[in-house]
């Protein structure tokens, strides 16, 4: 793998570790410092290491690839003209929820039950300190499209066909979703973004379907009252669930 976007893994992996020690310091310094209720402060700590962790990460990454040369194929082909590529941004939206519905008919057929208990923590935390949003709907997709997609993804496209990329990258992104569970979803995702990478050659093309997909989600949970969300359909429920 190019050096660059291996050092854009360890960025993705150091930015999720590095809530093991940046919530509880925030705590700390809240609780004990300011003298901040433990109850408020463990929202606010949550909230605000989530969000300044991804900014962070995203500025360390884009500056990763602000000199990378092109190093998979798909970087290396005429992108899809500007007009095109924002046309299959907007409709990889529908793409991705016919994708879901599918995965979740699949996963209701073998008895996997609906319902993230990851989008529920979420919509707590957003609901609680609305710039958690800014993680989840903004920063998350961005980087996640960036690593699962054209790095990992490109990488293995390079070697092999577009189906065991998708599939092996796919796996990736399931696991660092950390819902095992519902692996046939996320694969479903996995292998739409995918397709929209290769189809455009541009990876602002599913970083979009995937940004208004979170936001889709999350607008749509806060019309339902808390007990209503485990009803929420699994195939818009997914996507948001898990990326912290």
């Amino acid at each position: 793998m190019n050096k660059k976007y291996l050092y854009i893994v360890i960025t993705f992996l150091a930015m999720h570790l590095s809530a093991f020690i940046g919530v509880p310091l925030l705590l700390f310094l809240g609780v004990l410092v300011f003298d901040i209720p433990q109850n408020t402060m463990v929202i606010w700590s949550t909230s605000i290491w989530t969000v300044l962790s991804f900014i962070l990460g995203l500025i360390v990454v884009l500056l990763i690839l602000r000199k990378a040369e092109p190093y998979t194929k798909v970087e290396k082909q005429t992108p899809l003209p500007l007009n095109l590529s924002i046309l299959w941004a907007i409709g990889g939206i529908f793409i991705a929820l016919v994708a879901q519905m599918a995965a979740a008919g699949i996963e209701y057929l073998i008895g996997i039950e609906p319902g993230s208990e990851n989008t529920k923590q979420i919509i707590d935390l957003i609901e609680k300190m609305p710039i958690v949003i800014l993680a989840s709907s903004i920063i998350g997709p961005i980087l996640e499209e960036i690593v699962f997609r054209k790095v990992i993804f490109g990488v293995l496209y390079n070697r092999f066909s577009f189906w065991v990329s998708a599939l092996l990258s796919s796996l990736a992104f399931s696991i660092a979703h950390m819902e095992p569970t519902h692996l046939i979803l996320y694969a479903a995702m996995g292998f739409t973004f995918s397709f929209l990478y290769v189809k455009t050659k541009r990876i602002i093309v599913p970083i979009l379907s995937h940004m208004m997909m979170n936001t889709f989600v999350t607008i749509n949970a806060f019309f339902l009252d808390p007990e209503d969300l485990n009803k929420v359909p699994e195939q818009v429920q997914g996507l948001i669930g898990g990326i912290f």
